[in-house]
């Protein structure tokens, strides 16, 4: 018998624990399984769990959440056997997006009873993993911006945006992509491994997660009005098209620039002085459709 962890966030509310924990008992296949359910108690707790359940050997580690809460999963597993497996319950779901895991809780419970795993890409922005993506710039800030209001979901997401996007001005960055050095002004930059940013955003739209390589979209200085039309062009997979817009793959992403304070990795905010190193560090298996 396989071993399962589930971890939840007890802060995500009594109905929706007891919904999750109702189709756990109604979908996973107990033939193969046994399983566990524990709650999340303080920020970050996920990485100490993950490492807990792994250092058992457990099969698998769920995430029940959204692209942090698989952050906090593949921070405690690296270096280890054991699996994620993914219950998107957040707010962008960008991951599962990416990797074709249903939003509806018991098709996503289904797909582990599959047990088909794949072999994905893990990398790092300096110290801190990501599995979808990293950005600075007024990607970095949007993040910031968002995670601290108290309204979720995509209309506040993009509230943030328009909200920020008239007074916000490009920087100055120095960037070496791979061989490739670039001294440019930029509204923003991002280093995918997914495809989806969150939602129905598409930010790399031939990114692939198990390739090696990562997707660097550098969004160049813009016209207001025009950076507005990029978050369409985001939902119609077509942002790489616009004129304003440096698409490119490498293998290590390197941005330094006296402005660099704040980075996001998965939908986190964290700070940086000035240097940012950003590559591919591992794998992690994952259980997919």
């Amino acid at each position: 018998m396989k071993h399962l962890v589930f971890l939840i966030n007890p802060q995500s509310g009594v109905d929706r624990n007891k919904q999750i924990t109702d189709a756990i008992n109604r979908v996973l296949d107990v033939q193969q399984f046994t399983y566990e359910i524990q709650y999340t108690q303080y920020e970050k707790h996920g990485i100490v769990l993950s490492k807990e359940a792994a250092n058992k050997g457990v099969y698998a580690v769920v995430a029940v959440g959204g692209d942090g809460s698989i952050n906090d999963v593949i921070t405690g597993l690296q270096g280890t056997n054991t699996a994620l497996a993914i219950i998107p319950k957040g707010s962008g779901n960008g991951v599962a997006h990416t990797l074709g895991i249903p939003l509806d809780i018991h098709k996503a419970i289904a797909i582990i009873n599959h047990n088909n795993w794949k072999e994905v890409d893990v990398a790092s922005a300096n110290e801190h993993l990501f599995l979808s993506n990293a950005g600075v710039g007024f990607d970095a800030m949007i993040i910031e911006k968002f995670r601290s209001s108290k309204r979720r979901g995509l209309l506040s997401y993009c509230y943030h945006i328009f909200q920020s996007i008239w007074n916000y001005s490009s920087s100055k960055w120095h960037i070496q992509i791979d061989d490739t050095i670039l001294d440019t002004n930029a509204f923003m930059i991002n280093v995918a491994n997914c495809t989806h940013l969150g939602y129905s955003f598409v930010i790399a739209h031939d990114a692939k997660v198990d390739d090696g390589i990562l997707n660097v979209t550098l969004i160049k200085r813009i016209p207001k009005l025009a950076a507005a039309v990029l978050g369409l062009r985001m939902l119609l997979r077509s942002v790489h098209k616009s004129k304003y817009v440096l698409y490119t793959q490498a293998k290590s992403i390197i941005i330094t620039s006296p402005s660099l304070h704040q980075i996001q990795t998965d939908g986190d905010s964290h700070s940086v002085v000035n240097s940012l190193h950003i590559r591919i560090v591992g794998k992690q298996k994952v259980l997919v459709p």
